[in-house]
């Protein structure tokens, strides 16, 4: 029994999508459950697997390849074993019930075809020499759908460039940054903070955290602590802006910029204000390893009221994050680095952070910006407010 392949439904933000990889080529044993084929969006990679054992037979569509939803990108043969051929065998026809010609129908018994289906062109359909000329003919090599190749020019003695086509999310990611440069009053703020406090805290009990928790404790989930308290008292940068209306959000969805092969992904943690810390450490963990093998779901990227970022991580010392739509706010984190300050008329070395927040102007008022960063910062520096609420 052949068995087609067909693209998942698509979801409902996803107008078409392309072939990403082939696992298997035609002729390849295919066990049920298997990964047959990876079908890429400009949000996750969605996998399709085979539902019955058997053989690949044929693949419509190659790697590359812009498909829908529900379409038709190859067969399988349930049940055949690798090596054997697979191939569906015409018909058997008898030459005295084909109409045509003698020699026309010895030419068919010859190269073994169906006449069935073959159409005839000659008088009241009978089937011509030419006819089977043209069946006999190798199909015509489709239009390529397939992304650019990698093309390299030599420009002169050891220079040379590459051009490669853009994967669909790094065309989604130009997109969505082109829309919040042009469709917010995108502005940000800078604030400083000492990261000692914290430090301490995790060299005391980062042994034992682990062993309670199964998990190593990092600086991301005092950040999102932290960010969620602010968003608490400063509601209008938990908000966005639908049309002419302002939608005040009453949880706590925040989405975590992450760093994937195939680009930057902001997956989100829902109802943050319910979570530990340890349940903060574990989900974003999870997110980052699917994120890195590309099973992040469309309900993984879905929502998120607000976004936190970290280039620390790559090194960065300052920057100007940039607003994900429709969200009004994201605060960005840099790299922890040994400054001097002055603190109570001395000056101290401490491990020193810089803070940004980008906020759209449009709904968010210096004022909350500000005040917003403030409460940030003092929340980091003094982590025991965190568990006061005060």
């Amino acid at each position: 029994m052949t068995i087609e392949i067909l693209v998942p439904v698509l979801p409902e933000s996803v107008a078409d999508a392309a072939v990403a990889t082939w696992h298997k080529r035609p002729g390849d044993a295919v066990e049920r459950d298997e990964v047959i084929v990876e079908i890429e969006t400009d949000k996750v990679i969605l996998e399709v697997p085979a539902v019955e054992s058997g053989v690949l037979v044929e693949i419509l569509e190659d790697e590359g390849a812009t498909v829908l939803g529900q379409q038709v990108i190859g067969r399988l043969k349930a049940g055949a074993v690798a090596g054997e051929e697979t191939k569906d065998k015409p018909a058997a026809t008898s030459e005295e019930s084909v109409d045509a010609s003698p020699a026309v129908r010895r030419l068919i018994a010859e190269n073994s075809l169906d006449a069935a289906k073959i159409t005839g062109t000659g008088k009241n359909g009978l089937i011509t020499k030419e006819d089977v000329e043209k069946a006999l003919a190798p199909a015509p090599t489709p239009v390529a759908k397939a992304a650019e190749p990698v093309v390299e020019v030599a420009l002169q003695a050891g220079r040379t460039e590459k051009r490669v086509a853009m994967t669909r999310l790094r065309k989604r990611i130009a997109e969505r940054l082109l829309e919040a440069k042009n469709s917010t009053a995108m502005l940000t703020t800078f604030n400083e903070i000492n990261m000692k406090p914290i430090m301490d805290i995790r060299k005391q009990y980062k042994d034992v955290f682990e062993e309670r928790h199964g998990i190593r404790l990092g600086f991301m989930s005092f950040y999102v602590k932290a960010v969620v308290e602010a968003l608490k008292r400063y509601p209008e940068v938990n908000a966005s802006i639908d049309g002419t209306d302002i939608v005040y959000h009453n949880y706590f969805d925040v989405s975590i910029a992450i760093s994937t092969p195939r680009g930057l992904v902001t997956p989100v943690l829902r109802d943050c204000d319910t979570m530990s810390l340890a349940d903060i450490e574990k989900n974003i963990r999870q997110l980052a390893l699917k994120g890195r093998d590309g099973k992040l779901s469309i309900e993984d990227l879905t929502g998120g009221n607000f976004t936190v970022t970290n280039g620390g991580v790559f090194g960065s010392l300052m920057s100007t994050p940039i607003i994900n739509p429709p969200q009004s706010a994201i605060l960005g984190m840099h790299k922890i680095q040994d400054r001097p300050m002055a603190v109570d008329g001395q000056v101290v070395i401490l491990p020193m952070m810089y803070l940004a927040l980008s906020y759209d102007h449009r709904l968010v008022d210096g004022k909350e910006s500000v005040g917003f960063l403030v409460t940030v910062k003092e929340l980091l520096e003094d982590p025991t407010r965190l568990l006061l609420d005060v």
